[in-house]
Formats: C-alpha cells, sequence, structure tokens
C-alpha cells in the first residue's frame, strides 16, 4: 500500500486531534495546521496527496487559503468542510473547483471514504498521465 498523506487545516484543536487520530489510525501519514498561512508553510516542505480545510478561520479562511494553494500546488484536491453552510459558500467552493463541500458535523467514516476516493482518483490520474476521467458519451434511450 502507498502511503498516503494528508493536510487538515482547522482552527478547532478538538477537530484537528480527531482527524489526525483517526487518519493515523488508517496509516495515513498526517500534518495538521491551526491557519492557513501555516497550511502554506507545510506545503512548502511537505508532498500532501491531499488537503482538508475549514471554511470560517480567522485571518485566512479556507477559501482564501484554497485560491493560495491552486496557485502553488494546483495538483492537490481540496475539500472544504464547514459548520456554516451556505449557497454563497457553496458556490465559491465551486468556483474554485474544490473536491468537495462537507458540512459539519460529518460522518468520520463517510469523510474518509470521500478522501479516499478523491486520493486514488489523483493517484490514477497520475499512473495514466491524465489529470482527469474520460468523458463519457451520454446515449439516449430512444422509443423505437
Amino acid at each position: 500500500m502507498e502511503d498516503r498523506s494528508i493536510l487538515v487545516v482547522d482552527d478547532e484543536l478538538l477537530i484537528r486531534d480527531l482527524l489526525y487520530d483517526f487518519f493515523q489510525g488508517q496509516g495515513w501519514s498526517i500534518s495538521v495546521a491551526e491557519n492557513g498561512e501555516k497550511a502554506l508553510e507545510i506545503l512548502d516542505t511537505k508532498e500532501v496527496d491531499i488537503l482538508l480545510a475549514d471554511i470560517k478561520m480567522p485571518d485566512m479562511d479556507g477559501m482564501e487559503l484554497t485560491a493560495e494553494v491552486r496557485k502553488a500546488h494546483p495538483e492537490i484536491p481540496v475539500i472544504l468542510m464547514t459548520g456554516y453552510p451556505s449557497v454563497d459558500s457553496a458556490v465559491a467552493a465551486l468556483r474554485e473547483k474544490v473536491a468537495d463541500y462537507i458540512i459539519k458535523p460529518f460522518n468520520i467514516n463517510q469523510l474518509f471514504k470521500v478522501i479516499e476516493s478523491q486520493v486514488k482518483a489523483r493517484l490514477d490520474g497520475q499512473h495514466s498521465g491524465s489529470d482527469s476521467a474520460p468523458v463519457q458519451p451520454v446515449q439516449e434511450k430512444t422509443d423505437n
């Protein structure tokens, strides 16, 4: 099994600790940051497979962090999580091309499935030389 790595960015210590313990227990390499600036510092020195960040954080929020990550590390999938979901933040997340938008409180096992799926898709894309899966044409059903 390949080593998988995640960077968790959340200003809440409880969330960072919960996710750290869970992912470490799953055999992942995990880094944690309490804010966007610290996350960018980590990304300058360490390669990660995926980034999981809270939207609502002081100084640099998750949307701003996503924009910065897109500039320097466009290959890293970003999943945003929030305890304050809104249509505006969901639309903004879509515009930043985030991999997923997770609402807190979340089911950790479902979150884990989403993260594993995103990392697998990224690794499959790297091995095939493609950034995305090929688009399959949709065939309409006709009544003859």
